[in-house]
């Protein structure tokens, strides 16, 4: 056999935009090719592949690009030859796992972002057999790619908005994948808390994508502490703890509690029961686990359970949709493709065509589906079944579309709506055209115009004869308080609609406000409150009187002390006096029986009075004035001293006084005081 040198380069996988302008013929030709060359590379034996197949430098250019394409259009319907397709998937991936296997593979498959795609595309199993040869056999290549990832992400999650968060949540999307394979990954990133704190950090930022994005990292770096042939449980309470110490920081701090990494890490994932189901099942438990597990818990949302259900809306499923048979299997309806992208947006490496069946054992629930994907659940026809199964395209779709559809009768069509325009001129289309205008039928036409046209004008005898109609001296009787115009009758017999009962009831109320003013004024004692005055006779004969009880009495007594106006009120209402005087005490001077009395006393010599001639109450005594009756007998001695000590000062007392207090009163606007 000849010795084999080289084989033809392959080309690189394109990018779907360039698949896109591909035509069908032209691209199962490339398929062809890879297909060729991809199959003579494996057919080699393990020196001259060694030789030929490690050394040609457009198998791994080929390979990552493939990886890459594949791993960024995994969601979407392989184009051409679905049996091509799946051919060459294989084929890369053996290639891959054979050039890996060398003693000095590429340089661009050893690095992380090649690895992070094959556990995308080729799920968890054939991830993890990829990523474990690559650690074991050449861990100085890939760990300086992994350190230098580690470093960028710590620095954009610290720089927050400040850095580049879109290139940081892509990044981390892939890790996820590389991560939820090899449990080594997920050690080497949770080594240190750098990593962790950075998470957190950057989680206080309001980016939901990105947030999602970190709560599955730090979800899956916790779980594959508890994977892998050793599990570090160590390792993993000590950052159990850290995280219980971020929650409790974050709960002191004046941000909402639930608004925390950790609060939705223990509320969204199922991360408390499998590491206690795995402690459990490993035997290695410890108080130092439990107590830090129960510590976490207290800090789920209320009303959150570890994985709550989420509401879904779905479209309402009208039998609208086209149905194919195709070996058996009827193709999903295209309302069950949003449920298949949930699925695959946390498990990329499941194929459509296994999540549709996933979803018609639990009936379309997308959190059973994925509860039961991480616990490891599933029945055993399903463990078994192939996890990579994709769903036909519609271009390879061969059979009659529903086949067993019966013909049906035309349903009835909807009833027409009338209204008052109906059959009009308008409808009709009989209008005359004269008659039809855009905006104002005149614009040039002004408010004078318009008044000065009498075309319309109503007719001036009808105006006339409609004025002499109306008689201006017809007054009609007003009747709109009439009983039967206002609509009933006032019920008299309804209390405080009765005059007669009004009348009456205010003669008692003012017969008992006579009676208690009358006794506050002569004996305001009566109205204390205590035993001896209730016991004591004038209470108990006012209570006879008006026949109010104790409280009442004691009450009327304390508003009236309290209402100054209410006093004036019961005054001027109950006062005795009629206008009438019975006698009217003299205001001339008297001389009193001991002939010492003055003009400035009364008859009885009381000086306190201020009767007309009497001294005001503290004014000074008068002192100049003469003594003696000023009417006494005339010729008498001392009715003429008494005369001429009048009219000597009279000038400068009485008449002078009233006529300067006068000026000042008036000098004050006629106001005294």
């Amino acid at each position: 056999m000849a010795k084999v040198t080289a084989f033809p380069p392959l080309v690189p996988f394109p990018e779907a935009a360039w698949r896109e302008h591909i035509v069908p013929e032209e691209w199962e030709a490339c398929l062809d090719a890879w297909l060729a060359l991809a199959g003579a590379h494996l057919s080699l034996s393990n020196a001259d592949f060694a030789r030929v197949s490690a050394k040609d430098e457009s198998l791994p250019a080929f390979l990552t690009s493939y990886a890459e394409q594949t791993g960024l259009s995994h969601d979407k319907t392989p184009s051409g030859n679905v049996h091509k397709t799946r051919q060459l998937r294989k084929q890369s991936f053996l290639l891959s796992h054979r050039l890996l296997n060398t003693d000095h593979p590429p340089g661009p498959l050893l690095r992380w972002e090649f690895l992070a795609d094959l556990s995308k595309i080729y799920g968890k199993d054939h991830g993890n057999k990829v990523v474990t040869l690559v650690w074991k056999q050449h861990l100085p290549s890939l760990e300086p790619s992994l350190a230098a990832l580690k470093t960028s992400l710590i620095k954009e999650l610290d720089t927050g908005l400040k850095g580049d968060l879109k290139t940081a949540e892509s990044e981390l999307k892939r890790l996820n994948h590389l991560l939820h394979s090899s449990p080594e990954v997920a050690a080497f990133f949770m080594a240190g808390s750098d990593f962790v704190d950075s998470l957190i950090s950057c989680y206080k930022l309001m980016n939901p994508p990105l947030r999602k994005a970190i709560i599955s990292t730090l979800y899956l770096c916790l779980i594959g502490l508890t994977e892998g042939e050793k599990p570090n449980f160590s390792a993993l309470v000590d950052q159990l703890y850290s995280l219980k110490a971020a929650a409790e920081a974050h709960k002191a701090g004046p941000t909402n509690v639930n608004d925390s990494l950790v609060a939705e890490l223990v509320t969204e994932t199922p991360i408390l029961k499998q590491v206690h189901q795995i402690i459990e099942t490993s035997g290695s438990g410890s108080s130092r686990a439990k107590s830090v597990l129960t510590s976490l818990a207290d800090f789920r949302k209320a009303g959150g359970s570890s994985r709550p259900q989420r509401l879904i809306k779905r479209k309402i499923n009208k039998g609208k949709g086209v149905a194919f048979e195709v070996d058996g299997y009827t193709s999903v309806h295209v309302h069950r493709m949003s449920l298949v992208s949930q699925v695959q947006d946390l498990f990329p490496d499941l194929g459509s065509s296994f999540v549709v069946k996933l979803l018609d054992e639990y009936g379309d629930d997308v959190e059973q589906v994925i509860s039961h994907l991480l616990e490891g659940s599933l029945p055993a026809h399903l463990e078994s079944a192939d996890r990579s199964a994709e769903l036909p395209s519609p271009s390879q779709l061969t059979g009659d579309p529903a086949p067993n559809l019966a013909p049906h009768s035309t349903p009835p069509q909807l009833p027409t709506r009338h209204n008052i325009f109906d059959d009009d001129d308008f409808d009709q289309l009989a209008i005359d055209t004269s008659k039809l205008h855009f905006g104002q039928r005149n614009p040039e036409k002004t408010a004078d115009d318009i008044l000065r046209d009498r075309s319309t004008a109503p007719n001036k005898a009808a105006i006339l004869s409609a004025l002499a109609a109306f008689d201006s001296d017809d007054d009609e009787r007003d009747d709109t308080y009439d009983v039967a115009d206002v609509g009933g009758t006032v019920d008299s017999a309804a209390p405080g609609n009765n005059p007669e009962e009004d009348k009456t009831s205010t003669d008692v109320r003012d017969a008992q406000d006579e009676a208690l003013f009358r006794a506050y004024r002569a004996t305001p004692n009566v109205f204390d409150r205590d035993a001896a005055t209730r016991r004591g006779k004038a209470r108990m004969a006012l209570k006879e009187e008006i026949g109010m009880t104790d409280e009442a009495i004691e009450g009327w007594g304390l508003m009236l002390s309290r209402d100054g106006r209410q006093m004036k009120r019961l005054e001027a209402k109950f006062s005795t006096f009629t206008g009438t005087q019975k006698e009217l005490a003299p205001t001339s001077w008297r001389a009193s029986p001991q002939g010492s009395g003055t003009e400035d006393s009364d008859v009885d010599g009381n000086r306190n009075d201020r009767g007309r001639g009497g001294r005001l109450r503290g004014a000074p005594r008068e002192r100049g004035r003469g003594r003696g009756n000023v009417a006494g007998p005339s010729g008498e001695k001392n009715t003429e001293m008494a005369r001429r000590g009048k009219e000597a000062n009279k000038g400068s007392r009485a008449n002078h006084n009233r006529r300067d207090q006068r000026a000042r009163k008036m000098a004050r606007g006629g106001f005294p005081g």
